[in-house]
């Protein structure tokens, strides 16, 4: 579903990322886990494009977003992204906000549109919220209703930038249970997150980022029991004390 190959992306002298391969099979569950600057937020925004790699390709769902006059807009209907902060529009209620991008990017119909997004609301636990606007709600509510917002684009991916780290802790759970349902749905996933628990119980993969690069890379049982690499042990003994 998620091919990237020989990416590299710098920021002038900086490089974020280093000649990373990678594939993601549909269904997968990848959780990305790496120290602050790492590089693992520049890496799940390429594959959006997002951020346009330096070099290398990247190909979702077989198309190479990469290529001269992709059309990364029409598959970035199929790709949806939650990010750290919420970014829904304060103006509109959260009905509205589930609603826009159905009826505006792919032409849903209004009632088509509604419907659905009821159905996702009823999913994250938050109909009752439908006709409030987001100042209305806690930071959990919020994401949980920016997740409902990208379910009700009917997306093949998920996307998820570190979708916990703006929140307070005791909303933190509230959040994960949301996307742990979703990956126990089968949907295609990616997230970067510093939830260690969350990799532990819903991940099928784990790749551990550093510098740009992948250093380890292996289920979570393989990557918490059995790291092989000297850097992802030092890191997982100052996050796991």
């Amino acid at each position: 579903m998620i091919k990237l190959v020989d990416v590299s992306k710098h920021f002038g002298l900086h490089y974020a990322l280093r000649n990373i391969d990678l594939e993601v099979p549909t269904g997968q569950k990848l959780v990305v886990i790496g120290p602050s600057g790492s590089g693992k937020s520049t890496l799940i925004r390429c594959i959006n494009m997002l951020e346009k790699p330096s070099s290398g390709q990247v190909i979702v769902d077989g198309i190479e977003l990469t290529a001269h006059r992709a059309p990364v807009h029409k598959v970035r209907q199929s790709v949806a992204m939650v990010f750290q902060q919420f970014n829904l529009y304060p103006h509109k209620t959260v009905l509205e906000n589930l609603t826009l991008a159905p009826t505006v990017v792919r032409g849903v119909s209004k009632e088509e549109a509604t419907e659905s997004a009821y159905r996702y609301l009823d999913r994250v636990g938050l109909r009752v919220k439908a006709d409030q606007y987001p100042a209305q709600l806690s930071g959990g509510q919020q994401q949980r209703v920016a997740i409902a917002r990208a379910l009700n684009m009917h997306p093949k991916i998920m996307l998820f930038d570190e979708p916990t780290s703006a929140l307070d802790p005791e909303m933190i759970q509230e959040v994960l249970e949301v996307i742990i349902d979703l990956a126990n749905s089968g949907m295609t996933m990616v997230v970067v997150t510093h939830e260690m628990g969350f990799a532990k119980k819903a991940a099928d993969r784990v790749v551990f980022v550093d510098e740009g690069l992948i250093v380890e890379d292996g289920t979570p049982e393989h990557f918490f029991e059995n790291p092989q690499h000297e850097r992802t042990k030092l890191f997982l003994s100052k996050i796991l004390r």
